[in-house]
C-alpha cells in the first residue's frame, strides 16, 4: 500500500485503505521516508498475538539516533498504557516529522494466520511474526535509510531471536528483550503504529460474508447506537464476550466470518462441536 494514499478521515491512520474494504490478504503498508541523516534506529512491536479474532499487525518505527530523544518530550511509551485518543495523536505526531520519522505495519490477516497454521507441515504464530519483522525490517533498508539499532520486543528466546536477526542482517547491532516497548521510546512509537491500525480494523471490519451473529451495521442498546464492535468484547478467548459472540456467529456448515482466526483452540472447540459433521471420500484416477 502507497504512502500516498493518505486518508481524509482523521479517525483513520494512513495504514487503512480509505474507504475501508473487507481484509481479504495481508500487506504492508510504509509512511514517506525520512529525509534526514542517518544513522537510523528501528524499534519493532505488535498488536495483536493473542486474540482469537481479527489480524495481527507488526509495526517499526525509525528515526535518526541523533534525534531519538525528542521522542521522550512526545510521550511515547508502551500503547497498553495508553488510552485510545492519545494513542491516535501519537500516531499522528509520529507522522509530522517526515525528515526525522517513519513508520511502517505489516498487517496479517486473519484468513493468513490461520492457513499458516492450519497447513502441513504448519507454520506457527511465532514463524510469521518471525517473517513480518524480517519483511519490514528489509523493506525499510530497501528504501535508503542506513539501520545502526533495532530494538525489538521478546519473541521467545531473546537470544536465538537476536542471532537470527544479526545472521540476516549483518552490520546492525540488534537488541531483543522483554519490555523493550517500556525500555526503548522507539520501540513504544512502533507499538503505537501497531495498536492504531489494528483497532481500526476492528472498529471498521467491513464483513464479506453474511452469517449468523453478523450485524447489518450497528446494534442498538435502547435509545442509543453503539458501536457492532463492542459486541465482540476484548478479542482475547478467555472473554466470556468473545466466547459468547464466536458461538453466535458460527455457520454450522461453513465455520466463521473470515474476521475469525479459524486456528485458535476455542474456535476448534465451538467448530466441532457445534458444527455440522463433514466425511471426506478420495476418489483415484
Amino acid at each position: 500500500m502507497s504512502s500516498d494514499e493518505e486518508s481524509p478521515d482523521h479517525n483513520r491512520p494512513p495504514s487503512i485503505p480509505d474507504p475501508q474494504p473487507p481484509l481479504t490478504a495481508s500487506y504492508t503498508y510504509h509512511s514517506p521516508t525520512p529525509t534526514a541523516k542517518g544513522p537510523y534506529v528501528l524499534g519493532v512491536d505488535e498488536a495483536g498475538r493473542g486474540p482469537v479474532l481479527g489480524p495481527l499487525v507488526y509495526g517499526v518505527a525509525y528515526c535518526p539516533a541523533a534525534y531519538e530523544e525528542r521522542l521522550n518530550e512526545m510521550g511515547f511509551a508502551d500503547s497498553k498504557t495508553l488510552n485510545a485518543q492519545t494513542r491516535s495523536n501519537l500516531l499522528r505526531s509520529l507522522s509530522g516529522s517526515p525528515a526525522n520519522l517513519g513508520w511502517s505495519v505489516r498487517v496479517v490477516s486473519p484468513q493468513a494466520i490461520s492457513s499458516g497454521m492450519l497447513r502441513r507441515p504448519p507454520i506457527n504464530l511465532n514463524r510469521q511474526s518471525e517473517d513480518a519483522t524480517i519483511l519490514l525490517i528489509r523493506e525499510v533498508l530497501q528504501s535508503g535509510l542506513e539501520l545502526s539499532e533495532v530494538y525489538v520486543d521478546a519473541l521467545g528466546p531473546t537470544k536465538a531471536w537476536e542471532a537470527n536477526l544479526s545472521a540476516q542482517f549483518p552490520g546492525i547491532n540488534f537488541t531483543v528483550t522483554a519490555k523493550a516497548d517500556s525500555k526503548f521510546k522507539i520501540v513504544g512509537a512502533a507499538s503505537v503504529a501497531a495498536k492504531v491500525t489494528r483497532d481500526a480494523w476492528i472498529e471498521g471490519w467491513v464483513f464479506e460474508e453474511s452469517a449468523p451473529g453478523v450485524p447489518d451495521d450497528t446494534m442498538t442498546d435502547g435509545a442509543k447506537k453503539v458501536p457492532w464492535s463492542l459486541q465482540l468484547g476484548s478479542g482475547y478467548p478467555s472473554d466470556p464476550k468473545t466466547q459468547a459472540w464466536i458461538k453466535s456467529s458460527l455457520d454450522k456448515t461453513f465455520g466463521f466470518p473470515s474476521i475469525v482466526r479459524f486456528s485458535w483452540t476455542t474456535v476448534k472447540v465451538v467448530l466441532e462441536k457445534d458444527g455440522h459433521a463433514l466425511e471426506w471420500s478420495a476418489t483415484l484416477s
